[in-house]
């Protein structure tokens, strides 16, 4: 089979100007895709099943879509239910054909132009001919989840692990000699559920993975230290949390190993006693990220499992999640400054989903060195929330040091969204230009470099 080749919009695609489309030519387009926070799974790029069919690629696992389609009012059979992926499908093409400004609108239809050369609008009308196509590519070339990779020029993945997770598929991935790494990303968010009834199985589970029973705050320490070090043989660099809320204190570590200890005997937490514990086992692993290399990525403001039917019958991360109110940010510069202190600030990118925090995450995540103003994350990934969020980015602080797109994404299609991106910061960069803001040529090429793959191909690449 002729290798797979990937196609790209028109020129006019959200390129403003010919400032824009210039250095979308000269500096975007064929960037390869560095992904650096991504929910794919590992099992699944080893195994390499092909796909059977769009409906499957797209609605098997992409909460963007299944939020839509309730929203327009699609019965949750169609959704996640037991439909034909057929089925699911029309009832997608039904909802997309009036979602003018979704940037699923925008999506779509840049993944069927590039993987399936697909140039038509999807709607009630077109769908038949565009599943059949799709069918008829997809059964021909054997889509699969490596080829997909392989097509979009895919150069590093950083899937989400807990550290209690094996990893063993990103261990038989890295020994088959497949082109592109697929790292985990340190993810210890259920370290830090000890208000939960099962937390104790929980750490029974992360003892088991490191092979020694944790029973106080100082194994608990080790066991995160060592699974970390595990994580790192497997290419690991970069971390993640996404609380629920900042810590309000910084307890020490006899303060939270009482907590800690408590925990486990089965007793309840008190709002306090969860923030002394939180706050110290922050920066305890901040440390640990920092003597690693590792980068450290807080993910705030956001509110989970809002509709409890949906979650009584899916369970989390099923598109029933919404932006939550900001993050004082006070909490937040309390623990930057501890971290800091103690350990020296490791490469950190902190994301809101909250836009109405942004001057006052950024002024105070400017204070200090080593952090980046993550992209427009999740539910602000649309056109007007990528550009807000460049635009503050830039006045705030340095939009130069950015990391630029990831797909935080379930589909391997989703690798549309990085060239989506880059075209919007082209188009920014270029009204700048345009207006006399920024009158260096050379170096607008560079920033746009640096942001959409440089930055982050000298960050994984350095020891």
């Amino acid at each position: 089979m002729d290798k797979l080749v990937k196609k790209y919009m028109p020129d006019n695609y959200l390129l403003a100007s010919d400032t824009a489309r210039r250095l979308y030519n000269d500096a975007a387009r064929e960037r390869p895709i560095i992904d650096y926070h991504c929910h794919l799974s590992p099992q699944a790029i080893h195994e390499d099943k092909p796909f059977n069919n769009i409906g499957e690629i797209w609605l098997s696992g992409d909460h963007y879509k299944w939020r839509i389609m309730r929203s327009y009012g699609i019965d949750e059979y169609y959704v996640t239910g037991g439909a034909s992926w057929e089925e699911k499908f029309y009832k997608y093409a039904e909802v997309l054909s009036t979602a003018a400004g979704n940037p699923l609108y925008h999506w779509t239809h840049m993944e069927l132009r590039m993987f399936f050369g697909i140039e038509e609008p999807l709607n009630p009308d077109t769908a038949p001919e565009i599943w059949r196509k799709t069918l008829d590519f997809i059964q021909k070339t054997q889509l699969s989840p490596k080829k997909l990779m392989l097509m979009s020029d895919v150069r590093y993945v950083a899937t989400t692990d807990d550290p209690a997770d094996s990893l063993e598929y990103h261990k038989l991935i890295k020994e088959s000699g497949f082109e592109v790494t697929v790292a985990p990303t340190y993810r210890p968010d259920m370290v830090f559920t000890l208000r939960e009834a099962d937390y104790n199985k929980y750490i029974a589970r992360l003892s088991a993975s490191c092979g020694f029973e944790i029973t106080d705050i100082q194994t608990l320490v080790k066991a995160l230290e060592e699974r970390l070090d595990y994580f790192c043989t497997l290419g690991c660099r970069f971390s993640d949390i996404g609380p629920a809320t900042i810590p309000t204190v910084i307890g020490s570590e006899d303060e939270a190993a009482a907590v800690f200890e408590k925990a486990l005997a089965g007793n309840a937490i008190t709002d306090e006693e969860y923030n002394v514990f939180a706050g110290y086992l922050y920066v305890k692993l901040a440390g640990m990220y920092k003597a690693r290399n590792i980068a450290m990525q807080l993910h705030l403001a956001s509110f989970r499992n809002l509709n409890t039917n949906i979650f009584n019958l899916l369970g989390k991360d099923c598109g029933i999640d919404c932006t939550g109110d900001p993050t004082p940010v006070a909490d937040v510069a309390r623990l930057l400054d501890a971290i800091n202190t103690q350990y020296g600030m490791p490469k950190t990118v902190i994301y809101t989903l909250n836009p109405t925090m942004y001057y006052t995450l950024y002024t105070a995540s400017n204070c200090f060195p080593n952090i980046i103003c993550g992209s427009a994350w999740w539910l602000c990934d649309h056109k007007r929330g990528i550009t807000d969020q460049i635009n503050t980015a830039a006045e705030t602080g340095h939009l130069g040091i950015s990391f630029g797109m990831l797909t935080d994404s379930r589909s391997f299609l989703s690798y549309a969204r990085h060239d989506y991106y880059r075209r919007i910061l082209c188009s920014v960069v270029a009204g700048w230009i345009d207006s006399g803001e920024f009158n260096d040529d050379k170096y607008a090429i560079k920033l746009i470099n640096d942001v959409c793959y440089d930055n982050l191909d000298r960050f994984i690449n350095r020891k």
